[in-house]
């Protein structure tokens, strides 16, 4: 921590320029907006520009000693309490509602606000780190758990093949060859966790995730808390924490609980394990912990992996600019044995086990390697191109065809993360002045910069082959210990009341936007009319499983092209993914009947936001039952919420 201390240096300072230089680039990408209706293009130029502006502020005010704006004490040794009774009250109506609806979504947003002033604006006398970061952990426990316990099955996509079949497999053959040819036999260890839980605690796969993975979500933020730890106090630690439990993206993964949950816990130990190391008098076991956590997480998840081999590679550059004097031309780093951890060794003993386990891991007929390789140099080839949007129609704000819920839907699911990159930037520029700069601080830095480039730059460029949207959980580790950075500096420069204004707009608006975000609420939406739903009642499960029961389970080359079932997207995924029946999504063109043999109608189809193709795209439908099973087809299994449809032969 003593490296975060007041002093500044003399001369030219490389985080004044760091500023200028940002409203310079915000500036130049402004004329962005002209071209594309993105809405990052819409948005970070001016959420970058609004950063530098205020750091600068905060530089040349005056600097007469000023104390973030208090809470009255009163107020501020009540929260606490009110924050438990709220996070009561969430459990009354998420029971009583039968699932997270609107008033449960308001209230949490509430005590999510409530958590997050508590750092920003207690008195010292009246903020207590530890009670505040177990009201953190209880409130992520409480949010995702609500969810898990009210919803029927699983909430999201792909665990329907996870935890009912290549657990399920693992579970009854007591082996690994129970996935053989499926590309998690070389990262099992998720399918192994469920199946070993499932046998510890004597209780049904889907609980044994829930008492195993679904646990340890929550909890793992406690890693964000102990790496911001390593650079500020506690007080700033326990923001991060907070900042990062309610992000939705980490909501998300703590609900569909998947491989990628397992990572990005693991993940999280890793990044605090580095951290350690560069900021301690770290001994052998800590630095073979550290290799032990990277291990794992090969083992875990593919995704996990490379963003992990990022982060070590950024940790590798941060050493690497602050000794060539990047910082200070005529006086480069010299960083101690304390503050500089060599990992290179690390980073390529676990880049040469990444490329020995991915060569050997079976994917589309050849390894995952190999095929990894092609599908980038294809997409290159034929899909690569500046402002060549590879996102489809998500994500564009005010075109002619967009409607105003649609466009309130996209701002709700986009405010959050603004504000969390205003606090980062912030904090980014804080970090890399010669007083603060230290090769932990720039790991975060660097590693979070590089991030952006895949989840933000690459897909700008039409290229959208690492799953940007699962780095973003990952992206908000580094991105909050950055933010609580940034807000320390913001209470110790800026002018009390532009800063009571700034803190006020962020309470009140990051906690609910990431809240109420459509990755955050996908067991049930607040914009259902716009956002799908990845939760399903007993009647679709149901009905899932017996339309297998009924076809004999065919996989898809013992079937004609005829006998695909169409439905809509996501129930197909769920019909496919439990092997019950080949599907696809259905076609639904202008205002016309489906024109498939085989179709699948559900209620939520008339009801919700269901994406069905039309012309080629993918778009949120409702849509009528005689749409998709049309008066003249045979109904042969139906059960009041689900009716599978077929021609008349």
């Amino acid at each position: 921590m003593s490296s975060f201390g007041a002093d500044r240096s003399s001369g030219v300072r490389l985080d004044v320029l760091a500023a200028f230089g940002g409203l310079l680039v915000a500036l130049a990408l402004f004329p962005l907006r002209f071209l594309a209706s993105q809405i990052y293009i819409l948005t970070i130029p001016l959420v970058l520009g609004l950063a530098c502006a205020l750091y600068l502020i905060a530089v040349y005010r005056p600097r007469e000693a000023t104390a973030p704006p208090l809470l009255p004490t009163t107020v501020a040794r009540s929260l606490p309490g009110l924050s438990f009774a709220a996070m009561g009250l969430l459990v009354v109506v998420a029971t009583v509602e039968g699932g997270r609806t609107l008033p449960f979504y308001l209230v949490a947003a509430v005590v999510a606000s409530a958590l997050t002033v508590q750092p920003l604006a207690a008195s010292d006398e009246d903020f207590r780190p530890r009670l505040t970061l177990v009201q953190v952990v209880l409130f992520a426990a409480v949010l995702r758990f609500t969810a898990l316990a009210t919803t029927p099955g699983f909430i999201g996509i792909d665990i329907w093949s996870h935890v009912p079949i290549l657990a399920d497999r693992v579970a009854t053959q007591h082996s690994l060859s129970a996935m053989a040819g499926n590309k998690y036999y070389a990262s099992p260890l998720y399918h192994l966790l469920v199946a070993a839980a499932s046998f510890l605690y004597d209780v049904p796969l889907r609980a044994a995730l829930y008492l195993s993975l679904g646990v340890a979500m929550p909890i793992s933020v406690v890693f964000v808390y102990l790496t911001t730890g390593l650079l500020v106090r506690q007080r700033w630690a326990v923001l991060a924490a907070s900042l990062y439990a309610v992000g939705d993206y980490t909501v998300q993964w703590g609900m569909h609980l998947i491989p990628t949950s397992m990572g990005l816990a693991f993940y999280l130990a890793v990044l605090y394990a580095l951290v350690r190391v560069m900021r301690t008098e770290y001994g052998s076991r800590d630095f073979l912990l550290l290799v032990f956590l990277t291990v794992v997480v090969i083992l875990t998840h593919q995704v996990s992996s490379f963003i992990m081999l990022v982060t070590l590679l950024t940790a590798i550059v941060a050493q690497v600019l602050g000794s060539l004097g990047v910082f200070d031309p005529t006086r480069p780093l010299r960083f101690t044995k304390r503050e500089t951890v060599n990992v290179v060794g690390l980073f390529v003993f676990d880049a040469g086990f990444v490329t020995f386990m991915w060569s050997l891991t079976p994917y589309n007929g050849n390894s995952f390697l190999e095929t990894v390789f092609s599908y980038l140099e294809e997409t290159v080839r034929t899909s690569a191109g500046f402002l060549n949007l590879a996102s489809g129609s998500s994500g564009s704000a005010g075109g002619p065809e967009t409607t105003l819920i649609e466009q309130v839907a996209l701002y709700v699911d986009t405010l959050g993360f603004l504000f969390l990159l205003f606090a980062t930037f912030v904090g980014c520029l804080y970090v890399v002045s010669r007083d603060h700069a230290r090769q932990s601080v720039l790991t975060l830095l660097v590693s979070a910069a590089v991030m952006l480039v895949f989840v933000m730059l690459l897909p700008m460029f039409g290229i959208r082959n690492f799953i940007p949207t699962r780095w973003f959980a990952f992206l908000y580790a580094p991105m909050a210990v950055l933010a609580a950075v940034g807000f320390r500096h913001l209470s110790r420069d800026l002018a009390k009341p532009l800063l009571a204004a700034v803190l006020l707009l962020f309470v009140a608006v990051y906690p609910g936007a990431m809240i109420l975000s459509g990755e955050a609420t996908v067991d049930n939406p607040v914009f259902e009319d716009d956002r799908e739903e990845l939760a399903y009642t007993e009647s679709e499960i149901t009905a899932a499983h017996t339309i297998g029961d009924m076809t004999g389970r065919p996989r898809g080359q013992e079937i004609r092209p005829n006998q695909v079932i169409f439905t809509d997207h996501p129930y197909q995924t769920v019909i496919d993914r439990i092997d019950s029946h080949p599907t696809d999504v259905a076609v639904l063109n202008e205002s016309q009947r489906s024109e498939h043999d085989i179709t699948v109608y559900r209620r939520a189809q008339s009801t919700e936001a269901t994406f069905f193709l039309v012309a080629g795209n993918g778009h949120a439908l409702n849509v009528p039952r005689e749409r998709v099973c049309r008066p003249n087809q045979n109904v042969l299994y139906a059960n009041g919420d689900v009716a599978l449809c077929t021609a008349p032969s």
